[in-house]
């Protein structure tokens, strides 16, 4: 098992890393570019796995080398659990990258990061409910601090693929 910590850059997915993989890291530039990405492992229910820590992007359309080489990395690595690390300020956003990675049939959990910040503001995020519209387990996490971070591994074993088509009738859409 692989796991890709993804999402756009400044949101905490390194300090995630961090706390996933401890200071067991190797940081390496993407083969034939200058940017660089970092690897290292976490284990997870006994056994080794790998942890990378992607380059941010915030789309699966790349508009510049590092978002190229992410959306790469992305493809190059199916098979893996992609973490999706979401700034929990700006939600809209992050769930725009999310939704995308999942329409393309990837298992995914959500963290729902920088909680205590979107707390402050008296952002309220409903994440039972975006929970069961998007039919992912999703946690609030303070990587910063450690807050979250055991239940999110623990959700790891949860994640399943997702058909897009039940995600647009639990919110009332048609299907096109």
């Amino acid at each position: 098992m692989r796991i890709l910590l993804m999402g756009h850059p400044n949101v905490g997915k390194s300090v995630v890393f961090n706390r996933l993989t401890g200071a067991n890291v190797t940081e390496s530039n993407y083969p034939g570019t200058t940017v660089d990405f970092t690897k290292g492992y976490t284990r997870l229910r006994g056994e080794d796995v790998e942890v990378i820590d992607v380059p941010g992007t915030f789309s699966l359309e790349p508009k510049d080398k590092a978002e190229e080489v992410a959306v790469k990395m992305l493809r190059e690595n199916r098979d893996s659990v992609i973490i999706c690390v979401i700034d929990s300020t700006k939600i809209e956003r992050g769930l725009y990258l999310a939704l995308e990675i999942i329409e393309e049939g990837y298992t995914v959990v959500i963290a729902l990061n920088m909680w205590d910040v979107a707390e402050d503001k008296n952002i309220q995020i409903d994440v039972n409910e975006l929970q069961h519209i998007l039919g992912v387990p999703i946690v609030p996490t303070i990587a910063i601090s450690g807050r979250g971070v055991k239940e999110l591994v623990s959700k790891i074993k949860e994640a399943s693929l997702v058909e897009v088509g039940e995600i647009i009738r639990k919110v009332g859409g048609e299907i096109q």
